[in-house]
């Protein structure tokens, strides 16, 4: 793995299922990062401490995800000058996660939260290779090949569907 240079933090373990998604994709993008918790609400001081020298350790992005109330990634962007990416965790104590997407897209003018799906750990993951990959060739390759593969299994279902007939995938799907 290369050096250090996404961050990946959350509010709990709870959101650890979800965050390890983002984790996996760096892996396989050869992104290096660090994976933590910290919570905006139950470690204040850690997560100032976090947010404040993420930049001085390397960091050039940091993923963040809460559930709930979800002050975790604004709270973070408020004190880093680093790009902030947000994952709504729908948790235990969630509105059906809208509480947690609300929390983090609707953030105040001049403290932005780039935010990905509910529960988009994966997306999260490929967003922050591609602001690392701006500044690395060798990451900029890795992801060009993944989106590249996304492209051929489209060509090669469509092509399954045409050939086949859509009532023969269906069925196969489900057999």
């Amino acid at each position: 793995m290369s050096e250090i240079r996404v961050g990946i933090i959350m509010g709990s373990q709870s959101d650890l299922p979800i965050m390890s998604e983002a984790a996996k994709f760096l892996e396989e993008m050869n992104v290096g990062y660090e994976l933590t918790i910290v919570s905006a609400h139950r470690t204040p001081v850690r997560m100032i401490n976090y947010a404040q020298e993420a930049k001085k350790r390397g960091i050039k992005v940091i993923i963040a995800g809460a559930g709930g109330a979800a002050h975790l990634p604004g709270m973070v962007a408020s004190l880093t000058s680093l790009p902030v990416i947000g994952v709504p965790v729908k948790s235990s104590n969630s509105i059906d996660g809208w509480d947690s997407i609300l929390s983090i897209l609707q953030m105040p003018s001049g403290i932005p939260v780039a935010t990905v799906a509910l529960n988009g750990g994966k997306n999260a993951g490929i967003l922050a290779t591609s602001i690392v990959a701006a500044f690395d060739d060798e990451i900029s390759e890795n992801l060009v090949n993944f989106k590249q593969s996304l492209s051929d299994k489209v060509e090669e279902s469509a092509k399954n569907v045409e050939e086949l007939g859509w009532k023969k995938v269906l069925n196969s799907k489900l057999e």
